[in-house]
């Protein structure tokens, strides 16, 4: 009986912060992000009635989930999986349209430089840290896996510090200057999680490429886990403890490593770690369900919740549970 209350405390928690994430306000990256949690979570209604709403908000270039200005180049991108897992499940048509014609502006419409590496927004050369998550893993989905790669190798080209690996968040490829060369904890997690998802993505024949990307992903996990804190927090900026103590960082390095031991190419070291890192999540979810201490939307200068911190809490316990982690006991038994 103790143990099932334990396992129902859970999933009370998880409920509530599914339901909040529902709640909250969606632009591109926030409503793909939402879908990719929904989808690892087995959600597929969700995934479904939100990749219609991404479909119907569409405009004519093929960007999906379009809400307020237009400005982001691959924010819509982190839509993509979602909407192929819903098209396969319902066989709508329109969400195979909308998938298509987001393709057509991942490879052919999106703004990128010379050689061909794509911008974060439509308004500036700039890459972004956040692309990361974005984009290449919509073109492994598509099966675009040379694409994905060169995104992968551009953007790790501009941003990554070759000295910590870990990435710096802004660069402006004219004027070749970082716009902000901040070591940002969550551009970093962004990273480490959306190389996680192109492993799991690349096929066979690109076992080589494969490693590649593991390996990257492992420097910059060591990188940045040399900079958690003893509550398993970090700092939004990792290497400035001036700076806000922040939740979603770690959600996303967890998320990377539970996934990438339940696929098999993390060692079970990196357990404690992911183990530390959720625990300190758990405690930042409120009475609602959202997850504080986040780097808070919209502005994303302060401590505060978003879409993408919740969506990070789900993605994490998926994995987590993917990998048979496992329930954070001593935690629930704080919130009976």
């Amino acid at each position: 009986m103790k143990a099932d209350k334990e396992v129902r405390v859970t999933e009370i928690m998880l409920e509530k912060v599914k339901r909040s994430l529902l709640c909250m306000q969606r632009y591109p990256w926030e409503h793909g992000t939402a879908m990719q949690a929904f989808l690892e979570a087995g959600d597929m209604e969700i995934v479904t009635a939100m990749a219609a709403e991404a479909a119907y908000r569409r405009i004519e270039d093929g960007r999906v989930a379009q809400i307020g200005d237009t400005f982001s180049v691959t924010d819509p991108c982190c839509a993509g999986e979602g909407l192929l897992a819903a098209y396969r499940e319902t066989g709508d048509p329109e969400l195979k349209n909308a998938f298509d014609g987001l393709l057509k502006w991942a490879m052919e419409g999106a703004p990128r430089n010379a050689q061909g590496v794509v911008y974060h927004r439509a308004d500036a050369p700039q890459f972004w840290s956040d692309s990361m998550y974005m984009l290449p893993p919509f073109l492994a989905v598509a099966g675009e896996y040379d694409a994905c790669l060169h995104q992968i190798r551009g953007y790790l080209a501009a941003l990554m510090d070759p000295e910590t690996h870990l990435m710096r968040h802004m660069w402006d490829d004219e004027k070749k200057c970082f716009v902000r060369s901040a070591l940002w904890g969550t551009g970093s997690g962004w990273t480490a999680a959306g190389l996680a998802r192109v492993i799991a993505l690349l096929p066979e024949t690109y076992e080589k490429e494969r490693r590649e990307m593991i390996k990257i992903a492992r420097e910059i996990l060591d990188g940045m886990l040399r900079y958690v804190r003893d509550d398993g927090l970090f700092y939004d900026v990792l290497d400035d403890p001036g700076s806000f103590p922040e939740t979603n960082t770690g959600q996303m390095v967890a998320y990377t490593i539970f996934r990438g031991m339940a696929e098999g190419w993390l060692p079970e070291e990196y357990l404690e770690a992911a183990q530390k890192m959720r625990r300190a999540a758990m405690r930042k979810v409120d009475a609602y369900g959202r997850v504080q201490g986040a780097c808070g939307a919209p502005t994303f200068d302060k401590s505060g919740s978003s879409p993408e911190a919740n969506a990070f809490f789900i993605l994490m316990e998926s994995a987590a549970h993917r990998y048979g982690a496992e329930d954070m006991k001593e935690i629930q038994r704080e919130m009976q």
